[in-house]
């Protein structure tokens, strides 16, 4: 199994986003020296009081300077609210100065009205899936030069590395978006921390659609990765009580209360207790936003969960509310899987 890590950078309490982004920093050189895949930052607007994450183009070229050879990109940027060129003209100077360590993941996803107001996105589109498509295609032509000599972008340069590309993905939590990537032939990762019960609808969709793309921008056979919350600790009681700010939090987005991130005891006030410990093995038909368990426990989970959907490839994102809880989650799955 191969694992990855997507980061919100959050804003705990009593903290400035300069905390927060040393966090992700302190995160992602520990992801490297573990042997993770990936480290990706993911993009979200008018939050920032809890989650530092606004800008992954940023981001990744500072993670980029502070690691040397971890794979580093964007979980995700928001396609919906940019023009493909300038995507494009972004991840190939980030290629160019990290070359062959990019990925460019593209999803949609819309916010809190007024920063799509400000941003300048239409939030109601005639047809979304079809206009997503577009813009991605677009921004895949832009940067494996699809466009034919006719085509008014045909001139069109940008920077670049000497040998490579930004690595492409489509992030998406429905078969819509599995859809899209098979069909323009690009690796796709299913978010199962939104919409679980759609993981496997999903992949077969994806698998069902997928033509190799004629850019050679993707795989030559489809190419999946599942996003999942984890909590591992020492013990399944101890990765409960850490995965209870998970829990809450998705109890407040629940409420239209987004991006908080309550410490431990107070999660668990508000949940009435502490949660339970996710059952291995999960039971038929059990598919939780949130998984947690001692490093046998964990592994044993993700094995179900990925044997399920078909992928050999897991990105963690956890909602923990201790940094140093965080690090050692990822230390001990890890070691759980072997890395």
């Amino acid at each position: 199994m191969n694992l990855s890590i997507v980061d919100l950078a959050p804003v705990r309490d009593g903290d400035s986003a300069t905390d927060a982004y040393a966090n992700t920093v302190d995160l992602a050189q520990t992801a490297e020296e573990l042997g993770y895949s990936r480290f990706w930052v993911a993009e979200h607007h008018g939050m920032a009081d809890s989650i530092a994450s606004t800008t992954p183009e940023t981001l990744i070229a500072y993670l980029a300077a502070e690691t040397d050879e971890i794979r580093v990109g964007s979980g995700t940027v928001l396609l919906n609210h940019y023009q493909p060129f300038k995507v494009a003209e972004t991840f190939g100077s980030l290629d160019a100065l990290a070359p062959g360590r990019v990925d460019l993941g593209l999803g949609r996803a819309t916010g809190i009205p007024a920063a799509d107001r400000a941003l300048g996105t239409e939030r109601k589109k005639r047809n979304p899936d079809k206009d997503h498509a577009e813009k991605i295609e677009a921004t895949v032509n832009h940067l494996y030069d699809g466009f034919g000599d006719d085509h008014p972008y045909a001139e069109l340069t940008l920077p670049r590395s000497a040998d490579d590309t930004p690595e492409t993905w489509v992030l998406g939590s429905s078969p819509s978006s599995a859809e899209i990537a098979g069909e323009l032939g690009l690796r796709y990762c299913f978010a199962g921390f939104i919409r679980p019960n759609l993981a496997e609808r999903a992949f077969e969709t994806y698998r069902a659609t997928f033509e190799p793309s004629p850019l050679e921008a993707g795989p030559d056979d489809p190419t999946g990765m599942l996003a999942l919350n984890v909590a591992c600790a020492e013990t399944d009681e101890e990765a409960a009580r850490l995965r209870s700010t998970a829990e809450a939090s998705y109890q407040r987005m629940r409420r239209g209360v987004v991006g908080s991130l309550p410490p431990v005891e107070e999660a668990i006030d508000e949940l009435g207790g502490v949660p339970e410990p996710t059952p291995n093995p999960l039971p038929d038909g059990d598919r939780p936003r949130a998984i947690s368990g001692g490093p046998e426990t964990v592994a044993d989970l993700l094995g179900q969960l990925t044997d399920r959907v078909g992928v050999e490839d897991v990105i963690v994102q956890n909602l923990i509310a201790d940094h140093d809880d965080v690090v050692r989650s990822h230390e001990l799955l890890a070691d759980a899987v072997g890395l």
